[in-house]
């Protein structure tokens, strides 16, 4: 039985910070491809970073530089820092997996529940 449960989120003013987290339970693969997504209202999903099983990490142009995706030492638990946060951050983020060695496209096996940030002017 496989579950991620996101926490972290909240509404911060632009420039602020956040750092979601991702719990992991049930899922005892050494393939994994762990991700964050997010969903505006109105908008597409849109990939916003990853880390494959060797610890690579990939990013969407529009978060670079800015967002820094990592796991802890355990491998259970997944994090998102989202730094200078700007308006058009504003989403349901989602963390996902699948049980891939690498993170070459975006279909996903188990989804989280999502949890909301919000980015005020």
């Amino acid at each position: 039985q496989v579950q991620l449960v996101e926490s972290g989120g909240g509404s911060v003013q632009a420039g602020g910070s956040l750092r979601l987290t991702c719990t992991v339970s049930g899922y005892t693969s050494t393939r994994r491809c762990m991700a964050w997504v997010r969903q505006a209202p109105g908008n597409e999903r849109e990939g916003v970073a990853t880390i494959d099983s060797d610890g690579t990490t990939t990013y969407a142009d529009s978060v670079k530089g800015r967002f820094t995706i990592f796991k802890d030492n355990a491998k259970n638990i997944l994090y998102l820092q989202m730094n200078s946060l700007q308006p058009e951050d504003t989403a349901m983020y989602y963390c996902a997996v699948k049980r891939t060695w690498f993170c070459a496209s975006n279909d996903y096996t188990y989804w989280g529940q999502g949890t909301q940030v919000t980015v005020s002017s």
